[in-house]
C-alpha cells in the first residue's frame, strides 16, 4: 500500500511541470481548481518559475481563488462520501 502512494506521489510530482504552449495558453483559475479537486497542494511555486523560464507570467491571484474553490469542492465531495 505505501508504495502505491509513493508511485502515486511520484506521478502527480511530474505532471507539475509546463511547457512553453501550457504556460502561453494555461487558464490559471482552471489549473489551481483542477489541482484542488484532486487533493494537490497548491503549485503556483512550482509553475512559476517554469513558465517565468518561457517569459510568461503566472497569474497568481486566480490560481489561488481557483484553487481555494476546488478545495472547498473537494472537501464538499470527501464529506458527502462519507455521509
Amino acid at each position: 500500500m505505501r508504495a502505491f502512494f509513493l508511485l502515486l506521489t511520484v506521478a502527480v510530482t511530474g505532471c507539475a511541470g509546463m511547457e512553453a504552449a501550457e504556460c502561453r495558453g494555461a487558464n490559471w483559475y482552471d489549473l489551481g481548481f483542477r489541482d484542488a479537486i484532486f487533493g494537490i497542494q497548491p503549485q503556483h511555486d512550482l509553475y512559476e518559475p517554469q513558465c517565468a523560464r518561457h517569459g510568461v507570467a503566472l497569474d497568481r491571484a486566480r490560481y489561488v481563488e481557483g484553487w481555494l474553490d476546488g478545495d472547498f469542492e473537494f472537501h464538499h465531495r470527501k464529506n458527502e462520501s462519507v455521509d
